[in-house]
């Protein structure tokens, strides 16, 4: 389990396989986590971890999620 942090942030993010990134968002809004990813209509993590290095993150705040950290509502873009 790896966190990247900065200031009161906190992002969870894991890294699976090798070669080119490939960075996977979990769609779902505030249940946007890396679990989710594997409900959806294929797991992204294990259909591409033998051709690249998947980086998958939990959404901050979200529901189940292990990120945390403050959110502007004016300025979201520079959290």
């Amino acid at each position: 389990m790896s966190f990247y942090e900065k200031g009161p942030v906190r992002i969870h993010y894991e890294e699976t396989g090798s070669g080119f990134p490939l960075l996977l968002i979990a769609g779902g809004g505030l249940n946007s986590t890396i679990s989710g990813l594997a409900r959806g209509p294929f797991d992204p993590i294990k259909e591409f971890k033998g051709e690249y290095r998947s980086i998958a993150s939990d959404l901050r705040n979200a529901n189940d999620g292990q990120s945390s950290g403050p959110l502007e509502i004016d300025r979201p873009w520079d959290s």
